[in-house]
């Protein structure tokens, strides 16, 4: 698929439901969601048609999502079925990784191959009231067994938050010594407005390249191997990074995995979106910061692919600017677009 400002559309993110076990700040509210009834959510068999429609459209990537997708009590069946859709190369996965301890080596049987785990902070009160709820050592057990299971890829996602783990810069991105992951600083959007953060915590990514003057620009043009370590970079920092999707890629000397830039506020990256977004109740949401949605629910695949075809030829060439004081368009907290 290419929209009319000829760009690839080949990803699709799937949420797969709303609801989570944590109720992060800059997420959703605190007391939850409100609980829709399974009548009003995609079925999987309406997620396999309309994945298998998108396939047939020119989508290769698929990344399921929530609201946390591990809580989904057919989750496993779901990817499962996603990864056997002709046309589908790569399927993904992201989760706050607190039951990945239990669900990993499932989840890489069932045909996923990367897994995308979100960790704020390293600080056990700063975690939990992040979290609002959560326990940090959960997580970390969830990215042993990722590791463990043979996954191609094991991301660790941190949401850049001013005044609150702008400290935790450096320890941070020293788990890429490590671990065989990549640790990706993500600027914190205005998405939902809770009032726990003020114009303080919307920082550049720009934060980490001060904080880690020793980074250098990952010149690979393809990921490298995680088995093997690799030797120091040289001092002077070429003008260019290496990019995988929207991040750019940097490397601490020595270490296993890379650091990862996504300057989704102070860079926005619209020109080469490549992207659509299917949520949990069957809306496509052509850009993240965009009101207009439509809806697949209860059709068939001819009616689905009509949809998708009128979703691709509104996404629009560039979202508003956003700031502390211009919030998003969206319409919807994260969790209920999937992050």
């Amino acid at each position: 698929m290419v929209d009319t400002f000829g760009r690839e559309i080949n990803y699709l993110r799937l949420s797969v439901t709303e609801r989570c076990n944590l109720r992060c700040r800059y997420c959703m509210p605190e007391c939850g969601i409100e609980k829709k009834p399974h009548s009003e959510i995609l079925t999987e068999e309406e997620m396999v048609m309309a994945v298998s429609v998108a396939a047939g459209l020119g989508i290769k990537k698929l990344r399921i999502t929530g609201g946390e997708p591990l809580i989904k009590p057919n989750i496993l069946s779901i990817c499962r079925h996603m990864s056997e859709i002709g046309g589908i190369e790569e399927v993904s996965i992201t989760t706050n990784g607190l039951r990945l301890k239990e669900y990993a080596k499932d989840l890489a049987a069932a045909g996923v191959s990367r897994v995308n785990i979100s960790l704020d902070t390293l600080d056990k009160e700063k975690y939990a009231y992040i979290t609002r709820r959560g326990e940090l050592d959960g997580v970390f057990d969830g990215i042993e067994a990722a590791l463990a299971a043979g996954f191609s890829k094991v991301k660790l996602n941190t949401v850049l938050i001013g005044g609150f783990n702008d400290d935790e810069i450096r320890p941070l991105a020293m788990l890429t010594r490590k671990y065989p992951v990549d640790v990706r600083f993500i600027e914190l959007m205005p998405m939902y407005d809770s009032g726990d953060f003020g114009a303080e915590a919307f920082i550049s990514c720009e934060k980490v390249l001060e904080e880690l003057p020793e980074l250098m620009p990952e010149p690979m043009p393809e990921p490298l191997s995680t088995s093997a370590r690799v030797g120091e970079q040289s001092p002077e920092r070429p003008l260019a990074s290496a990019k995988e999707g929207v991040a750019r890629l940097y490397r601490l000397p020595g270490a296993y995995g890379r650091v990862g830039l996504i300057s989704a506020m102070s860079c926005d990256f619209c020109a080469e979106c490549s992207r659509i977004r299917l949520m949990a109740d069957g809306a496509i949401k052509p850009c993240l910061h965009y009101d207009r949605e439509f809806m697949i629910k209860g059709l068939d695949e001819d009616g689905m692919r009509e949809k998708f075809v009128e979703a691709i030829a509104a996404k629009p060439k560039r979202h508003g600017w956003l700031s502390y004081a211009n919030r998003s368009n969206a319409g919807r907290n994260m969790n209920m677009i999937g992050g």
